[in-house]
């Protein structure tokens, strides 16, 4: 009797075990339900996690989660949360931004000057530049003159020369001459007469090239030269040879070139795209490798009005004086002519400071306390070291113009930009 009263006991208090226990699960599957559904509505708040941030609040982020260097994880930032969406604003600490050498410059007023550079030659003056080729057959004599590159004055013998031509002609005015004085007790039709016929064989002299010295001494020796002495028709230097002694010559044909090297061109040669800032007038400084502490200046005075198919260069003619003649024809030289694009003062910023995606470009504003914003702008025209922008500045606001780290690390200034206006116009491009 006593024992089928302690298996009852037994019985009832497992029953009582198993109904606390069965009461214990449902309560707590309900909790769980509903954290779960607490969660769930506050992950429904938060929103979709847009990228994972530095923990020690630098600048680089994550797309995945990750750790840093310290093993601390990267944490989240839903869509909605500090930095949010269209929030472009980059926090840089100030030991970090002194360690990378961030520096920036205001942005200014300021003319644009752009420098034109180009190669060039010396080249001779081509107005300057005189042949010697007799009008007359004849026969080299003498030569006084035997070396190219010597230099002459104008009325220099060249050479001595042996014609029938000129001895002929020499005959004729003597003859006129005399023929002046014959008649000189005639009637004055006749002294007209020779006096034409004297004055025409002397012109005929003259016509050949025959200098005024050489005239004079016909004229006051009474006497033709059986070899008559050549002169140079200008001071120069002598650049080619073809005469030799005791060649025969034709009429026409060349027996020196001399030029007159106390003026020359420089012949830049430009690109293309260079021709704009061009023009006449325009001063111009050189450079020759062989005297580098020398500054060389001179005047555009002709832009070619061909280009070159295969280097996209036109040639463009500088004038200069070379009176110690320091310049050489064939000399290398360095051009650089100074164009202003605009006579009125621009907004600009320094090449430096534009960051360009191809087809657009932004600069880093800084807005103090270490925050600095992409910012889209449009750029204008450019010159040495600056570029004109044209929308997306005003004067006096800084851009950072030395922040190689912000170009260097690009997947993480996208990053930093997600969401906004110009991470979404760098996406599309």
């Amino acid at each position: 009797m006593k024992h089928a009263s302690r298996l009852t006991a037994l019985i009832v208090l497992a029953a009582i075990v198993l109904a606390l226990g069965y009461w214990w699960g449902a309560r707590s599957s309900t909790s769980a339900v509903e954290s779960s559904d607490a969660v769930s509505a506050k992950g429904d708040t938060k929103g979709e996690i847009l990228y994972y941030r530095n923990p020690m609040g630098m600048p680089d982020t994550s797309p995945v989660p990750k750790k840093d260097s310290m093993g601390m994880d990267y944490l989240p930032v839903y869509e909605g949360e500090e930095p949010g969406a269209g929030s472009s604003i980059v926090k840089i600490s100030a030991e970090k931004i002194q360690k990378l050498g961030v520096r920036t410059e205001a942005v200014s007023h300021r003319e644009l000057v752009r420098t034109v550079r180009a190669v060039s030659t010396v080249q001779v003056d081509e107005r300057r530049l005189h042949a010697v080729a007799p009008k007359f057959e004849g026969w080299i004599q003498r030569l006084y003159v035997n070396t190219t590159g010597q230099p002459v004055k104008k009325g220099d013998a060249l050479m001595d020369v042996y014609s029938p031509e000129l001895i002929a002609a020499q005959h004729e005015y003597l003859i006129a001459r005399k023929g002046m004085q014959s008649v000189e007790s005639g009637g004055l039709e006749a002294r007209e007469r020779m006096e034409r016929l004297a004055a025409s064989a002397l012109q005929k002299l003259r016509n050949w090239d025959i200098s005024e010295i050489d005239l004079q001494a016909l004229q006051q020796e009474g006497r033709p030269k059986q070899y008559v002495t050549f002169r140079s028709p200008a001071s120069g230097v002598v650049m080619a040879k073809v005469a030799i002694q005791g060649q025969r010559f034709m009429p026409g044909e060349m027996l020196y070139q001399i030029a007159d090297l106390s003026n020359i061109w420089m012949v830049a040669d430009v690109f293309e795209q260079d021709l704009a800032l061009v023009r006449r007038g325009q001063a111009a400084t050189i450079k020759i490798d062989s005297y580098p502490d020398t500054v060389f200046n001179g005047n555009v005075t002709f832009i070619y009005p061909t280009l070159n198919p295969e280097t996209r260069t036109a040639r463009v003619r500088i004038e200069l004086p070379n009176m110690q003649a320091l310049l050489k024809p064939a000399m290398y030289g360095r051009v650089e002519l100074a164009s202003s694009s605009s006579k009125d003062k621009v907004l600009a910023v320094p090449d430096s400071a534009v960051l360009d995606t191809g087809t657009r470009q932004l600069v880093l504003v800084d807005l103090g306390e270490g925050r600095f914003e992409p910012r889209l702008v449009k750029i204008g025209a450019r010159a040495d070291e600056y570029a004109e922008v044209t929308d997306g500045l005003k004067a006096g606001e800084r851009v950072v113009v030395k922040a190689n780290f912000l170009i260097d690390a690009e997947s993480n200034l996208k990053a930093a930009l997600s969401g906004s206006p110009a991470a979404n116009a760098m996406g599309q491009d």
